[in-house]
């Protein structure tokens, strides 16, 4: 039998995420479809010792909190399909703890600046944590790779755009 805990969790933000996405509408929906589009990560003062060696790697996952979305639904209609999913079958942002992550190329560290491309992440995001790319240590290639609904959707990721459907 499995006891659940039940806790607050507090974070803080070690910096914040600069893109030209002043709004969630129009914006792409994953990072294939940010193909070249810049930004920015301002990293806090006190992190910025921990981004030695960062500029070495290509690729970053962000770890971030989703600010501008109220509330969630567990049953979601997703951007790429017409039919609603359960929340955790989906990318949606509408989710009990509003996370959201993505993988986007480095260009350049400097200083407390991290500048950064292929960004799908709207201006003044709250970054939580930032974990280099490394597919090697991942096996990120699955052999027997399953991946549900969006089997016969993931193609609309390069050009979707968000609309208000999770505001």
């Amino acid at each position: 039998m499995t006891n659940i805990i039940n806790m607050n969790i507090e974070l803080e933000s070690i910096g914040t995420i600069h893109t030209q996405f002043k709004e969630i509408e129009g914006m792409p929906i994953q990072p294939t479809g940010a193909k070249g589009i810049k930004g920015t990560i301002e990293i806090k003062d006190k992190y910025v010792d921990g981004l030695k060696d960062l500029g070495d790697f290509s690729h970053i996952h962000l770890i971030y909190l989703l600010h501008k979305v109220d509330g969630y639904m567990l049953e979601v209609k997703p951007f790429m399909d017409n039919d609603t999913h359960g929340v955790f079958a989906t990318r949606s942002p509408k989710r009990p703890n509003r996370i959201g992550m993505s993988v986007v190329k480095v260009k350049k560290v400097e200083g407390n600046t991290i500048h950064i491309e292929n960004v799908d992440i709207l201006d003044g995001t709250p970054l939580l944590d930032i974990k280099p790319y490394v597919p090697q240590l991942y096996e990120d290639t699955i052999d027997e790779l399953k991946i549900g609904w969006f089997e016969t959707k993931h193609q609309k990721a390069k050009s979707q755009k968000s609309d208000d459907r999770f505001k």
